[in-house]
Parts: C-alpha cells; sequence; structure tokens
C-alpha cells in the first residue's frame, strides 16, 4: 500500500520532517517514491510547505495518509476534515472478551436475579 507520512530529517533536537510518499513497508527514514512537501514544527509559527497538485494526484492513485500527514493535509485544505473511525478489530470465535468477568456481571444484572423467582411460580402452579 501506498502512504504518504513523515520522514525526519533535521539535526538533534531540532527536527525537520519531509512530506513524502512511499511504500508502506518501507522504514520511516528509508527508500521513498516522491518527496511532496516540508513540514517544520520548531519553527514559530510551524512551516509547512506542500506540492497540492502532486499530493492530489496521488491521493487519486489511492495512496492513503498516515494519522499526522491527514492532519497537517486537513490543516492546509487539501483534505476534508471528516471524522475518521478505525476499523473494529473482529473478535475471536472464543467470545468473551480475555480479562473479562461475565459470571460477576452476569450476578448483578436484575433479569437475572429475577429469573429464578419465576421459575419457581412456574414449577409451584404446575402442581
Amino acid at each position: 500500500m501506498v502512504k504518504i507520512r513523515l520522514a525526519r530529517v533535521g539535526a538533534k533536537k531540532h527536527p525537520i520532517y519531509r512530506l513524502v510518499v512511499t511504500d508502506g513497508r518501507s522504514p520511516r527514514n528509508g527508500r521513498f517514491l516522491e518527496e511532496v512537501g516540508h513540514y517544520d514544527p520548531s519553527s514559530n509559527p510551524a512551516t509547512l510547505r506542500i506540492e497540492r497538485e502532486k499530493i492530489e494526484q496521488w491521493l487519486v492513485r489511492g495512496a492513503q495518509p498516515s494519522e499526522t500527514a491527514r492532519k497537517l493535509l486537513v490543516r492546509e485544505g487539501v483534505l476534508k476534515a471528516t471524522a475518521v473511525t478505525r476499523p473494529q478489530q473482529p473478535q475471536k470465535k472464543g467470545g468473551a472478551v480475555k480479562g473479562a468477568a461475565p459470571a460477576a456481571v452476569a450476578k448483578d444484572t436484575p433479569a437475572e436475579e429475577s429469573a429464578p423467582e419465576e421459575a419457581a411460580e412456574e414449577g409451584a402452579s404446575e402442581e
């Protein structure tokens, strides 16, 4: 998958980032396909220079921005500010979540407490 993300450059204690388009499997500062911008968070105010046309071309091709890159692109107006929800993790077939105590939860519910009483009443009426 092609990603748009930040690659760190700059001196120690003074980070400067490049906004790059890269293969998702490559390391953070590894090989990239194209450089599409620069970001300097330590200047006041933070400096962001992007090449909007290149970014839009990569987004049309299916490139996915990282969370930080998405925030920067929304701030510059390249992307719309929409609430992006992360996909939920599929639950395991065991059903119960690891570490949860379902027996303790079941005792506290009022439906569980009334069920034995109703069963006792039904049994008494049948006799």
